[in-house]
């Protein structure tokens, strides 16, 4: 029997958890307004989370909230009533890191899936089994671990026990994300989802004998990167991570937009499907391959899933290679309704990006504002406007623009 693994998606908010389901992920992962490992993000308030499971569930989505947070003294007995609220509106599971969050989980919601985070660092077959034995439905794997050490931890452990591996996104240089940097140079606590990844910044070597004396590591007038990682990306290796046993393919980003989230999302989802369409002759079309190119990213790398990967010491910024002009509202009589993200000009060519297809390429024959005016080009911000198409696109579909072209303008 093929496994076919799950496709999790993030979502920051509301916007990005639609775009997650639209673009085919089995599960969404997402957290409320507290106990969450990323603050940055909007998040959800519980009214949200609600609608948010009852949505996912009428499309036959799951939808897992992060519990994977240290909580303090005060935090923690706010802590039973979220959870028992968790369990009432639907949740399929909690993501917990804290042993004492994992057994207030089984005291105040013993209906809900458990699935351990990454926080806690497994590395071995024995932790699994611990965890299993807590009552442990899934674990969720060091990012530090091989694939070949992946393969045995599954042949050691319960069958009935899940393994998610993070497959895409930004690699954190702390082990399984246990750092305190953040948390010694500005006081904002990575382990209470507040890191400022100052392991993204620029860095100089000052000898101690020279003060006010900087140094580049190597000369680069921008400093030297010397913590930063490359993004992780297995989007060529579905086969492999199938075959080794991974339940459920993480996507990281809660933080990232929409257009991330629907992109990565649906570039997975397309390799998933190819491959159980033939396990055993496994190719990655390129399309797909290429959709992971499209989005803001920095340099990819396979992490440590076939050996230790390469840090990054180029400049710790990302490679943006499209911009999205414009977003499908809808389709009649020959024209798409759409809104508009950045400039672009009538004669352009743009590719519409759209749920579970190659993306379409297609060159601007016009721009109309609402009341079907004539424009030279889309110039105002959020501005509703009509395109010419013979090919209609459902709503949510991204037009996008590469930006070599854009340049060019400027």
């Amino acid at each position: 029997m093929v496994n076919k693994p799950e496709v999790l998606a993030p979502a920051g908010d509301y916007e990005r958890f639609l775009s997650a389901i639209q673009y085919g992920a089995d599960a969404v992962y997402l957290a409320g307004k507290e106990f969450g490992m990323r603050a940055a993000p909007t998040n959800f308030s519980n009214e949200e989370l609600k609608k948010a499971v009852e949505y996912a569930h009428s499309r036959k989505v799951k939808v897992y909230v992060t519990c994977n947070t240290l909580p303090r003294n005060d935090e923690i007995e706010r802590l039973p009533e979220y959870l028992r609220f968790l369990e009432e509106v639907g949740v399929d599971a909690c993501i917990a890191n804290d042993i004492g969050v994992l057994s207030l989980l089984k005291k105040y919601a013993p209906g809900m899936e458990i699935h351990i985070s990454t926080q806690a660092g497994i590395v071995n077959y024995e932790t699994c089994n611990a965890f299993y034995e807590m009552g442990a439905k899934r674990v969720v794997l060091a990012r530090e671990l091989s694939l070949e050490e992946i393969r045995q931890i599954r042949q050691r452990v319960p069958e009935d026990l899940e393994i998610e591996v993070f497959v895409h996104g930004a690699m954190c240089m702390s082990v399984s994300g246990r750092c305190l940097l953040s948390n010694y140079m500005i006081n904002r606590d990575a382990n209470r989802g507040e890191c400022a990844q100052p392991c993204r910044w620029g860095y100089y070597l000052m000898e101690e004998k020279r003060p006010g004396e900087y140094f580049p590591v190597f000369e680069d007038e921008q400093g030297s990167y010397i913590l930063n990682a490359k993004d992780l990306c297995m989007i060529d290796y579905i086969d492999k991570l199938a075959e080794a046993g991974v339940t459920s393919l993480k996507i990281e980003g809660r933080a990232k937009s929409s257009y991330y989230v629907s992109m990565v999302t649906n570039a997975y989802r397309c390799a998933v499907d190819q491959y159980c369409q033939d396990p055993d002759h496994f190719e990655l079309e390129g399309w797909i391959r290429d959709e992971v190119f499209k989005v803001s990213h920095r340099r990819y790398s396979t992490g440590f899933f076939f050996g230790r990967p390469d840090q990054y010491y180029e400049n710790g910024g990302y490679l943006r290679e499209y911009d999205v002009v414009a977003m499908v509202d809808g389709y009649e009589d020959g024209y798409l309704w759409c809104t508009q993200k950045n400039k672009f000009y009538v004669g352009d060519e743009v590719e519409v990006a759209s749920p579970g297809q190659k993306p379409y390429l297609m060159k601007v024959e016009g721009i109309l504002d609402e009341e079907g005016n004539p424009l030279e080009n889309a110039c105002h911000p959020h501005m509703k406007l009509k395109l010419p198409s013979a090919k209609s696109f459902e709503a949510g579909s991204f037009i996008r623009k590469a930006r070599e072209d854009l340049n060019k303008r400027a």
